[in-house]
């Protein structure tokens, strides 16, 4: 008995070390994405906003970070898609496939969302494992975009799929209308709400 005591010991600590390392590393990624987009739309050359707004601009409004909107996810591969034309917020269609699916829990309640893959995207090799994770959910037009948000995902090697909802991030005709962006596919709504990711900014 006396010998066992130490051992559950280590093996408690080994746990709640690998987890704060685990958790650590969530966070940074985070954090990571978020100076990204901050930069990203700081830039001149790459940002979406308009003279006026970029001249304003001092960086989005995040929610908190929260990772347990930081979902590991079963992935379905749906095979023998066809491809589709997917509406826009313009007349353009680009052209996408229903890659797979991700089936998961939150708060309780099961969920599962479709992934796309866009035909004309994955032909350059940057984007070759590039996947679209659009969604909407019980936050959008009061603390988020009204249209929706969007997640951007890697092809995985088995069948588990991470989904950081702390990634979500706007279409860029949230900010600037001479964009064309992908509508949200209805079957993609989350009767929850997401309180992760980009919030709404009105100031654009």
């Amino acid at each position: 008995m006396n010998n066992i005591l130490p051992v559950i010991i280590l093996v408690f600590w080994s746990f709640n070390v690998l987890n704060v390392h685990g958790q650590s590393k969530i966070i940074k990624e985070i954090k990571d994405f978020q100076k990204q987009q901050d930069e990203e739309f700081a830039d001149p050359a790459e940002s979406p906003l308009t003279k006026e707004d970029l001249a304003k601009f001092t960086g989005h409004d995040f929610y908190p970070i929260d990772t347990s909107f930081y979902i590991k996810a079963k992935f379905v591969r749906t095979e023998n898609e066809q491809p589709f034309q997917m509406k826009t917020t313009t007349n353009r269609l680009p052209v996408y496939v229903k890659y797979g699916e991700a089936h998961f829990t939150l708060s309780g309640k099961k969920f599962v969302l479709s992934i796309f893959q866009n035909q004309e995207l994955m032909k350059k090799r940057k984007y070759r494992d590039y996947l679209f994770l659009p969604f909407t959910d019980l936050t959008n037009g009061f603390e988020t975009y009204g249209g929706g948000r969007y997640l951007g995902l890697s092809i995985p090697k088995g069948d588990e799929i991470i989904i950081d909802f702390n990634k979500a991030y706007n279409p860029y005709c949230a900010y600037n209308h001479r964009y064309s962006c992908p509508l949200v596919p209805k079957e993609n709504h989350l009767e929850i709400e997401i309180k992760a990711g980009v919030m709404l900014e009105s100031n654009y």
